[in-house]
């Protein structure tokens, strides 16, 4: 029998089971896990992939000590000695962690217990700051804890489920696939809250473009209609609400005019009032929140403008209603429950009295902090000052994903000392480090995650550790034990440390707490291993659904309703910067691509970084589709490629967060995103920065394949993305090479180089031939559009040999023959390109998203492919005169 394993996936936060299976040449099967309540089976494009991630190209296998590879034993001898010298000479707030929503909870739990509650300081954040810290806020403070009520389960359960700031096409695939099987079987309508017009729009009822940073004032305003016209849950009110009147006030103060309100919101008013009415009338009423909400300098009072709403009409803790946060992060909620947070102590207590007290003694530590510590901007902002003099970064990368990425990076520059672990070499933050440290990653670790809906799950590991690689608890583990703590830090396996997180949920908790995992006291290794996903708490009285009875963690038991007001952004647009750019994930890649990057076809589907640009704005800056563009702030700049589309209104743009200085040469978002962040909660305000941004014009533009990375210090522009047998790099230069031969054989390396030159219209081509197969080939001209496309010059590199018609192929920029090349990969999952979507519509008839997954499978698997599909279709059908219905 194949050796298979249950365990989970490690990119968003829906927390999708995953069946892994060996196989007998060493590679393994990815399936999604039937039996797990988050996907029942289900996979996205990302998931689907996971196996061609697992390889050890770019892997971390050693410990360095400036650039020197030494012993784990070594390093970690010098880890423990700087940070204990540091905090005794300095005073415990001159050392920081900084730690990741990609880590496990035992992971977190030992970081967390070692900082606070041994080295004194609550300078430990998490990258999960940057997703969904603005609604720990909101929920604190209208809950009194920070508890998520709602489940997946509600998506098939609403009649009316509203998407505020959230792309769940692309960013949550299976649970938009789970919304769209209700919508399609029960008639659930679907409002879209977006700036932009997504993917996730393809199943709207109504979009609503709200303006920029305008949800406040949204949400203010459904509140004073709802008051209006009689919608308040008197009873539900009366005994669990208070601050009603106080927030329903200055709804009305601010948006009882809903003329004004709509062309505010730059909505139309028919659409606003659409909405309105829906809300009111619609019990069952579903309101999923994101990164949009969350990621704002006003990001709590969001949160709780549609907490009040929720909570006004009695709308929460019930089937098919209430608010639903979805966090980024395969394990944010699990980093939110073990106190990864710098303003959270542990298992979900704040920095009171009572609670620094129990958990002192609960931990036996010498010294607890007794504050909040620096929230991850401020964190860096205090390293740039020389307050924090020693730093330890573990599995994220804030060079690229912190705003103002600039000072990020000359922050660490000057920091006295700084340690990163991580599971990959040659990050943008590993530039800085002092220290680095081989860490674990997904299929070598083994513990428990927490997905958005509370749910538990078990991470298993399916391989070995390669080279010094070690778990992140244990290397924390050994570094707390070099540091004197040996007693506290006796953990010998995930589940010493498991057990301990569970036993501190339950101290001195009797039901005072939310969250409680008491039933798991006692649990055995075996029991452990066995552990099936269940939603949080585990105890006496457990609860698939919080806030059912109308009680609440406050000191009242009651919810709290907050009056909020719309403020505005700190930084607006001017005559110098007068764009505002969005930023945020597309559909197949991860964070900074350190795992999804490694994958030839999600690497396929949108392979440079981009500028979605409204063609009105296009045309007033000089600009058109595939330029060059440069976007500049008063932080920093980047250089893109051109996408005109309508998904942006006219003055919005939006670029891609994924892409570093890894891979490519100036696409690094955060360097453009301003550093204002949520006066309560922290988090960075990435969608909203003043831009300004004009045409760039290279020399050349080129494109290379290569089977080996290439030096990419001669470009101005260069993006490197992955194919089967190569990489490939998208190219551009400033100023012509004086011999375009020599230069060539530099870059393509030895072999038999065949090339051919046109003078007249600046073309170049070159391909060197090694054992009867292409080793390099580049492709150059002055002007973009006669670059060719990509996937038949990829698919040689591929073969065990070229015949003579195929290397001539190369030289004249077209595929033998009659070969139906794919174009650009819309559907990852089965590799079916535009050419071949479009042949289908124009040659088989094929005219509905449904004809097109019978014919080719594309938009069969996750699903996420569909959107892109019907405008691919639409567009089709427009241009042909086909009057045929569009599915």
């Amino acid at each position: 029998m194949a050796d298979q394993k249950r365990t989970t996936c490690p990119y968003c936060g829906v927390g999708c089971g995953v069946l892994v299976t060996k196989q007998e040449d060493g590679s393994v099967q990815i399936k999604g896990d039937p039996d797990h309540p988050a996907n029942f089976g289900k996979l996205c494009s990302k998931g689907s992939a996971l196996g061609e991630t697992l390889g050890l190209e770019n892997r971390l296998l050693e410990p360095k000590i400036e650039g020197q590879t030494v012993k784990m034993d070594e390093a970690l001898n010098v880890v423990a000695q700087r940070f204990k010298e540091t905090a005794e000479k300095y005073g415990p707030d001159s050392v920081a962690f900084y730690v990741s929503g990609q880590l496990l909870s035992e992971d977190y739990y030992v970081a967390n217990k070692l900082i606070k509650g041994f080295i004194g300081t609550a300078n430990i954040d998490t990258n999960s700051r940057l997703c969904m810290s603005s609604s720990v806020v909101g929920h604190k403070r209208a809950f009194g804890s920070d508890t998520v009520p709602q489940t997946y389960e509600d998506l098939e359960k609403a009649d009316l489920v509203v998407l505020v700031g959230s792309n769940l096409a692309w960013c949550h695939p299976v649970l938009f696939q789970r919304l769209k099987a209700a919508q399609k079987e029960r008639g659930t309508k679907v409002v879209v809250i977006d700036p932009r017009r997504t993917a996730t729009c393809e199943i709207a009822d109504l979009h609503l473009a709200v303006k920029p940073g305008y949800d406040v004032l949204l949400f203010n305003g459904l509140l004073n209609y709802l008051a209006q016209n009689g919608a308040q849950d008197s009873v539900y009110v009366d005994n669990h609400i208070e601050g009603c009147e106080q927030a329903v006030a200055m709804a009305a103060e601010q948006a009882s005019d809903y003329q004004v309100l709509a062309r505010q919101c730059d909505i139309a008013l028919a659409d606003l009032m659409t909405f309105y009415d829906w809300f009111l009338k619609t019990e069952k009423t579903l309101s999923m929140y994101s990164q949009g909400v969350n990621q704002s300098s006003q990001g709590s009072d969001k949160v709780n403008s549609i907490l009040n709403c929720h909570l006004y009409t009695g709308r929460i803790g019930k089937e098919g209603c209430g608010p639903l946060s979805v966090t980024g992060q395969p394990n944010a909620m699990g980093g939110r429950e073990v106190g990864g947070l710098a303003n959270m102590l542990a298992a979900h207590m704040d920095f009171t009295p009572e609670a620094i007290s129990r958990v002192k003694t609960f931990w036996d530590s010498p010294t607890i902090a007794g504050k909040p510590g620096h929230k991850a901007v401020d964190m860096f902002e205090a390293v740039h000052k020389g307050e924090i003099k020693a730093i330890w970064i573990m599995a994220t990368n804030p060079a690229v994903s912190l705003p103002d990425a600039n000072r990020v990076r000359k922050a660490l520059e000057t920091c006295e000392f700084v340690v990163v672990s991580d599971c990959v070499q040659n990050t943008d933050t590993m530039a800085y480090a002092n220290v680095v440290l081989p860490a674990a990653t997904w299929g070598e670790r083994n513990g428990t995650v927490t997905n958005t809906e509370r749910c538990i799950s078990r991470q298993h590991s399916f391989k070995e550790l390669p080279g010094e690689a070690l778990p992140d608890w244990k290397i924390i583990t050994r570094v707390a034990q070099k540091m004197g703590f040996e007693k506290a830090f006796s953990y010998e396996t995930s589940y010493d440390v498991f057990a301990e997180h569970v036993a501190l949920s339950a101290y001195e908790n009797e039901g005072t707490r939310d969250f409680d995992l008491s039933s798991w006291q006692g649990l055995s290794r075996e029991e452990f291993d066995a552990i099936e996903p269940i939603k949080w708490p585990i105890n006496n009285n457990p609860k698939d659904r919080f806030f059912a009875d109308g009680k609440f963690y406050t000191a009242s038991g009651k919810a709290n309703m907050l009056a909020v007001d719309l403020k505005a952004p700190k930084h607006t647009p001017t005559a110098k910067y007068p764009y505002v750019l969005n930023t945020g994930r597309i559909r197949d890649q991860w964070h900074t691509m350190t795992r999804s990057g490694l994958s030839p076809r999600l690497s396929s589907h949108l392979h440079e970084p981009y500028l979605d640009i409204h063609p009105d704005t296009a045309l007033k800056e000089g600009l058109k589709k595939q330029d060059l563009v440069k976007v500049e702030s008063k932080w920093g700049e980047a250089i893109l490629r051109v996408k005109t589309c309508d998904t942006v209104k006219p003055g919005e743009l939006f670029m891609p967060m994924h892409w570093n200085d890894e891979n490519s040469a100036h696409a690094v978002v955060g360097r453009l995103v301003n550093p204002v962040t949520d006066p309560f909660s922290g988090q960075p305000e990435s969608k909203h920065t003043p831009v300004n941004v004009s045409k760039f014009q290279p020399d050349w533009h080129g494109l290379l394949f290569s089977r080996e990375k290439i030096e990419t210090s001669g470009f101005v522009y260069w993006t490197r993305s992955r194919s089967n047998g190569c990489y490939v790099y998208d190219l551009a230069g400033l100023g012509e090479p004086s011999n375009w031969d020599e230069y060539a054989s530099f870059l393509l390396g030895e072999g038999e180089l065949l090339s051919m030159e046109d003078k007249k219209r600046k073309h170049h081509r070159y391909a060197v031939i090694k054992d009867n197969v292409p080793s390099g080939v580049l492709i150059t001209s002055e002007n973009q559009g006669n670059i060719p496309t990509r996937n038949w010059i990829a698919g040689l590199f591929d073969q065990s040999e070229v015949s003579m018609e195929e290397r001539i192929s190369l030289l004249s920029a077209k595929p033998v023959g009659d070969v139906a090349e794919k174009g650009a990969i819309v559907c990852s999952c089965f590799n079916i390109g535009l050419f071949q979507i479009q042949r289908a519509i124009a040659d088989e008839g094929k005219v509905s998203v449904e004809a097109i997954g019978q014919h080719l499978k594309a938009g069969t698997n996750c699903g996420s492919c569909q959107s892109e599909i019907k405008d691919i279709i639409a567009q089709a059908t427009t241009t042909s005169g086909d009057k045929k219905q569009v599915a």
